[in-house]
């Protein structure tokens, strides 16, 4: 899920108008904590590695859609290079596309600049994201290749970062401006995420009044395991991205 989702509680009506998670969070993109564990490329005797895609994946970079299986949100792959440090990867399903990211490296080497634009919802959400080098690739290869850890946000389309949340008498409400919704109850029971081409399923966990764990689901596997902690009018959010092995997190403020 790319949006903060919410927390129920199981109380008389009147109670529910004080809920800390109902309204409407805006991620602030200064926030983000990024993971440690850095993301793995290899371009070189034109072919493309992403070494660090679960499960990785290995295309000619052609510019061509190459099939590759095991990914909920796409099943081909096409790799452009349009020169050196100058690729961009386009990932679609069932022929139609899902995500583009166009990647940049600086003259020095050391920055790699991915804009993306995921078009898998209802509108497109684009945005700008820093790495930072840790690792050379293969001596000759492209200079996309090698270890880069992210850095930074550079900019995000609000419909990205905004997400809507109600509780009910037995469960909650989720909305994003893309188009993904659910309904679900506080009773760990996975639920599908509407909307969702990846075919999320959503289950939620009750930890006390300011707190829920959100467990997400996809392909028979469980991807990642959010907690969220609202005080006041932010929402700490942590990511244990089961995926990948890493934990990331960022705050979310809530809309006046």
């Amino acid at each position: 899920m790319k949006a903060a989702l919410l927390f129920v509680f199981l109380t008389p009506l009147a109670a529910l108008a004080d809920s800390p998670f109902d309204g409407t969070w805006v991620t602030q993109t200064d926030s983000f904590v990024f993971a440690k564990k850095p993301d793995v490329y290899v371009l070189d005797k034109g072919v493309f590695q992403g070494k660090t895609f679960v499960p990785p994946v290995k295309v000619k970079a052609d510019g061509t859609d190459q099939p590759v299986t095991g990914h909920a949100y796409y099943d081909t792959l096409a790799v452009k290079v349009a020169s050196p440090g100058n690729v961009s990867l386009v990932f679609k399903k069932a022929g139609k596309t899902m995500f583009t990211n166009d990647c940049s490296v600086s003259a020095d080497g050391k920055t790699l600049t991915i804009s993306y634009k995921d078009e898998s919802g209802t509108q497109p959400i684009t945005g700008t994201n820093s790495f930072t080098r840790v690792a050379a690739g293969p001596k000759g290869s492209d200079p996309i290749s090698g270890s880069w850890r992210g850095a930074k946000v550079d900019s995000a389309s609000a419909n990205g970062l905004t997400v809507t949340f109600k509780e009910t008498v037995d469960g909650l409400t989720m909305n994003t401006l893309t188009g993904q919704s659910y309904d679900a109850n506080f009773d760990g029971k996975f639920v599908p995420v509407a909307g969702d081409p990846g075919g999320t399923m959503v289950a939620l966990k009750k930890v006390n009044k300011q707190t829920i764990v959100e467990t997400d689901k996809r392909m028979g596997k469980v991807t990642d395991v959010y907690t969220y902690t609202v005080g006041g009018a932010s929402m700490h959010v942590v990511d244990d991205d089961k995926l990948h092995g890493t934990t990331s997190s960022w705050t979310n403020k809530k809309s006046p």
